[in-house]
């Protein structure tokens, strides 16, 4: 299968034909990644202030920004750092969703936003735990975040100006990785669920599914034969381009680069045209029995 689908939209508040929007549809639940190479964020002269690395707190990956409570994380600047991210997050968050919202116009009062995040760091330089590490191949669960079945799509801008392409490596299909890794994730330990939300470590209770997509990403994270073995493209994107794909469905890792916004958003599988080609689905139909 191949790895791209190309969206020609150059613009943020594009109006798409239905044919676009099915195709865009179909090849992003058949695990694709729709590359948009026309599609640029622009930032404001006086947010080339922010194109520096030590706006972030050590302790965390990117700086993450909440747009309904208007509430940065991670960031360690001082107030007008704070006003400018904000207004550029805000400002990139809002194009995000429209444009979300308009080419796949059939997830339209499904799609639920999430944190819009910036990545100062460049990733090949990043010193961090193997669990953490994105230069490593891995599927996308949370593990504070249980999020219930629910599809989590992304949408990344590369906006480095200095010329630096965001270099990914993409793997083994979703059903592959389950497969191969299923045999060695036992079952969750009963009450642990409830037991990890009373002590406040998980917002909500992990439901198996949640227990299992965890999994997946720490042990594919962690099994380096695997990292070093298993067969991927990589790939790379400019700056001045966007992309988008189902960071639970597509394994993939960040190999390098340096200022990429990004845009999370959350999509019930009820809401899907497929939704037997939800990783939900392919892990109920390997193990035999639902999950949520």
């Amino acid at each position: 299968m191949d790895t791209f689908s190309i969206c020609t939209a150059a613009d943020w508040d594009m109006e798409f034909k239905k044919h676009e929007q099915e195709t865009a549809i179909s090849d992003l639940e058949s695990g694709k990644i729709i590359f948009c190479p026309q599609l640029s964020f622009n930032v404001d002269p006086s947010e080339q202030t922010l194109f520096i690395p030590y706006l972030i707190n050590k302790k965390t990956k990117n700086i993450s920004f909440n747009l309904k409570e208007k509430r940065l994380k991670g960031i360690k600047a001082d107030q007008k750092y704070q006003v400018c991210l904000k207004s550029m997050l805000t400002r990139f968050s809002e194009q995000a969703n429209y444009f979300m919202n308009s080419l796949f116009s059939h997830y339209t009062n499904s799609l639920d936003i999430g944190r819009t995040s910036y990545r100062p760091v460049q990733v090949k330089n990043r010193k961090t735990s193997a669990r953490k590490d994105d230069r490593r191949l891995h599927v996308d669960a949370f593990a504070a975040n249980p999020n219930h079945g629910n599809r989590i799509l992304r949408l990344f801008s590369n906006i480095n100006p200095y010329g630096e392409h965001r270099v990914w490596r993409i793997g083994e299909n979703f059903k592959d990785v389950a497969q191969r890794f299923l045999p060695k994730i036992n079952k969750p330990i009963p009450g642990s669920a409830k037991f990890l939300h009373w002590l406040g470590i998980t917002k909500s209770i992990r439901t198996h599914y949640d227990h299992i997509m965890l999994k997946l990403h720490d042990r594919m994270k962690l099994d380096i034969d695997y990292q070093e073995q298993v067969k991927y493209k990589e790939i790379s994107f400019p700056p001045g381009t966007s992309w988008i794909v189902s960071t639970d469905q597509v394994s993939h890792a960040a190999i390098s680069g340096q200022y990429v916004l990004e845009q999370t958003f959350y999509l019930p599988t009820t809401a899907m045209v497929n939704p037997k080609k939800a990783p939900l689905h392919i892990l109920e139909t390997l193990i035999g029995h639902y999950l949520i």
